[in-house]
């Protein structure tokens, strides 16, 4: 999963409060930077977070990865079925669903042909016409419609993250800031600067608990393209999309459709989807918009 290629989260390192930090650790998967910045927990607790670290990120990769052809998604698109689904592929298609309707449809994963037919030069139309994520069905096992593919690229660094958070906590933290791409914390307050590829950083955020994630669509093309695809062939209307949420995966999905969206859409959102707090808008003009809950 190289996402980070494409999709570059441009928040700023983390300046951690006072106090104590037990451990900074920095390290590559899934495609991102990973980073751990834990204060406290309890004695040899970072040692035991390092050990289990390895086997959760490459479950994640298992399950989730277009660049390895034995990964349970690599597997699904190349027969257009798997059953027995794992319960993190189940997890992430149900919050793939949510995302995909609390966006009127922009948040869809089966935009995977239409991001390979522009990125080697095939065959668009017919990509498009397999872009539709209401064709997807998971009863039991997984079925794609023909000629359908899926990529998790928009959500499942967000979803890595979150496990990450949960294997922080299991250890005793209570403290600490995670970034696989997309970052969470556990208490705080850790100051985040907001950037945006054109115009720099233009915002500070303090994170205590929660998400954010970061999505500029112009940050790297495709076909000559925004590498953020619309499901029905419209642009990107913003410049870069921050959401905070109560988890990082809901953050990713959201930050990866809303750079499509309205404002309106963005401010439906925020009002009607649990767990959302604040979304800030960076318009392709560098006036930047801050909506809260």
């Amino acid at each position: 999963m190289k996402r980070r290629r494409f999709l570059q989260i441009l928040a700023a390192s983390a300046a951690v409060p006072g106090g104590a930090v037990a451990m900074d650790w920095t390290g590559q998967a899934l495609g991102a930077e990973v980073s751990l910045r834990l204060r406290g927990g309890p004695k040899g607790a970072a040692g035991r977070v390092l050990a289990d670290l390895p086997a959760v990120l490459a479950a994640i990769e298992r399950e989730f990865s277009l660049y390895d052809p034995q990964s349970a998604l690599s597997r699904l698109n190349a027969a257009g079925r798997i059953d027995h689904p794992s319960d993190q592929m189940l997890q992430l298609l149900h919050l793939s669903d949510d995302i995909h309707a609390a966006t009127d449809g922009l948040f869809d994963p089966t935009v995977q042909p239409l991001w390979q037919a522009l990125a080697q030069g095939g065959d668009v139309v017919a990509a498009r016409q397999a872009i539709g994520w209401q064709r997807v069905a998971w009863q039991g096992a997984v079925q794609l419609a023909p000629g359908q593919a899926l990529t998790f690229n928009g959500i499942a660094q967000g979803f890595a993250t979150d496990l990450v958070c949960a294997l922080l906590a299991r250890h005793g933290f209570d403290q600490a800031l995670v970034n696989i791409g997309e970052f969470a914390a556990l208490g705080g307050p850790w100051a985040l600067g907001i950037e945006d590829p054109t115009f720099g950083q233009l915002a500070l955020r303090h994170l205590t608990g929660g998400a954010i994630a970061t999505s500029s669509p112009m940050a790297t093309l495709v076909g000559g393209r925004p590498h953020i695809l619309h499901p029905q062939g419209g642009p990107a209307l913003w410049s870069t999309i921050a959401v905070e949420a109560d988890i990082a995966a809901l953050a990713d999905g959201l930050a990866t459709a809303l750079v499509l969206a309205p404002r309106s859409m963005a401010e439906r959102v925020l009002a009607q989807v649990p767990g959302v707090r604040r979304i800030t808008l960076v318009g392709f003009d560098g006036d930047l918009t801050t909506l809260a809950a």
